[in-house]
């Protein structure tokens, strides 16, 4: 008889398990609060522009080679266009053109580096020297500095920090230099950039996250066997002899299980585990967690502002600028269904991204729509004559956890002091910050643990990229 295995929440963390599971014949029970999947990495219609939008553009790197395997697995992978170079735009409006020439890493990007037009010769070379201390394990020292501290203990100059390591991790981590760990600084640069050629490759998806996780990734599941069930929401473990038995719905239902793997974000795990694990001192960190806020402005013209697929922009309130129509051709609103009296059937739409974005709470809709469109108006100049026929502001207050100094004391591993219980999502050790490969990873792990208890082996987590051997010889990775 099959085990009955059942994964709470429907995140990228416990979709990668039900992946990992299924596809080694041990189909799953899915329960999903919400009227769909993905969690933070979803999609909602909006009814203005009669669309699906994503609730914030979600990129994937070439190191992310957990969520590159969840995706060829799944038959995703085809729905991501990898982007041939990076476009930064300084200060004074210039754009430069961030690619890798046919060299081994890291040798691969320093032209890329030495061309950004926006940092001086000296912040050139403090920015190389930088990068070199970076590579360095991590002592404990700089472990218990926010790594603003570190940067100006390693002589990196105003221009570096406001317009390199700030604009970089801000991005990735979606914090503060000044709430950033070193650990997690140092995984951003040396998996990215450092590591192997690769590394830095920038994938978008090029449909709605929706059009993913609850379309083509549900069929897949389902057609294997899996069950997946929305809008069911848990309340409880249910506990008997020492082990998880099932957990009950608010509903009152009550599901049975052999193994439970628990995919909920760490400001709600705590919630649904019995009284006698949540002062478990293994888990006591979860509560010291810190959530980061991400918050992402749509933008509909009735006319392009710029040609570009992407923009990363310096020394802006925007930090990244996705042009949909461009990147998503073909999935625009018919004009059916379109407004007649707005044109959004031909509008031009782009999302707008701004991380760690704190500074905005308390601050009017209108307010920040007028700044970003001075921020466009001042960069692409076809802003000034478009007319902006609609628009909307998302923000996920909670969108991932803060990488403070620290904070991987806090988190638990998949393996909870239950047997049969797996905790799983970004937030739990992987290795990783807050990102879909953290998330996958998790997913992973949390299903090692419950294959091994069925007496099977199967390695699920997958290699790194391969360090070059010159990186290995300059930096010592």
């Amino acid at each position: 008889m099959s085990p009955r295995i059942l994964i709470v929440g429907g995140g990228l963390a416990g979709l990668a398990s039900a992946v990992a599971l299924t596809d080694r014949g041990f189909p799953c029970t899915l329960l999903e609060s919400r009227p769909r999947l993905g969690g933070r990495a979803s999609s909602f219609r909006d009814p203005t522009s009669d669309t699906e939008i994503d609730n914030c553009q979600h990129v994937t790197l070439g190191c992310c080679t957990n969520f590159r395997h969840f995706c060829q697995t799944t038959g995703l992978a085809d729905y991501f266009q990898r982007e041939p170079a990076l476009f930064f735009v300084g200060p004074e409006g210039k754009t430069d053109r961030f690619a890798a020439d046919p060299l081994p890493a890291p040798l691969h990007l320093v032209r890329a580096f030495a061309r950004l037009s926006y940092l001086s010769w000296s912040d050139k070379i403090a920015l190389a020297r930088g990068l070199k201390a970076l590579a360095r394990p991590v002592s404990a020292q700089d472990e218990s500095e926010p790594f603003s501290e570190w940067l100006r203990r390693h002589h990196q100059t105003e221009a570096t920090i406001q317009r390199f390591w700030l604009v970089v991790l801000v991005s990735a981590l979606s914090e503060s230099l000044e709430r950033i760990s070193v650990g997690h600084a140092r995984k951003v640069f040396v998996d990215a950039f450092l590591a192997h050629r690769d590394g830095w490759y920038v994938d978008i998806p090029s449909v709605p996250l929706e059009e993913l996780y609850g379309g083509r990734l549900t069929n897949w599941l389902t057609s294997r066997g899996t069950e997946i069930r929305l809008q069911t929401s848990v309340e409880q473990i249910e506990m008997a002899d020492d082990r998880a038995s099932g957990v009950r719905l608010a509903s009152h239902e009550i599901v049975s299980t052999d193994e439970l793997i628990v995919a909920l974000p760490f400001f709600r795990v705590l919630t649904v585990l019995p009284s006698s694990l949540k002062s478990h001192p293994d888990l006591a960190g979860i509560e010291q967690l810190e959530p980061a806020p991400i918050s992402s402005i749509h933008l509909w013209f009735d006319r392009p502002i710029t040609e570009l697929r992407h923009a990363v922009l310096v020394d802006r309130v925007c930090q990244w600028v996705f042009n949909r129509t461009a990147i998503g051709a073909g999935h625009r609103p018919t004009a059916e269904s379109a407004t007649t009296e707005n044109n959004l059937d031909s509008a031009h739409y782009y999302q707008i991204v701004i991380s760690a974005s704190h500074h905005l709470a308390g601050r009017s809709k209108d307010d920040i729509l007028n700044d970003v469109l001075i921020e466009l108006q001042a960069i692409w100049p076809a802003t000034k004559q478009a007319k902006l026929l609609h628009s909307r502001q998302v923000t996920e207050h909670r969108a991932v956890f803060s990488p403070v100094p620290g904070v991987d004391s806090l988190r638990p591993t998949q393996q909870s002091p239950v047997a049969n219980l797996q905790l799983t999502g970004d937030w739990t050790q992987t290795g990783w910050p807050a990102t879909m490969e953290g998330a996958v990873r998790s997913g992973y792990l949390a299903a090692s643990n419950v294959l091994r208890r069925l007496g099977q082996n199967d390695t699920v987590l997958q290699s790194n990229l391969p360090t070059s051997l010159l990186s290995r010889w300059m930096f010592g990775l």
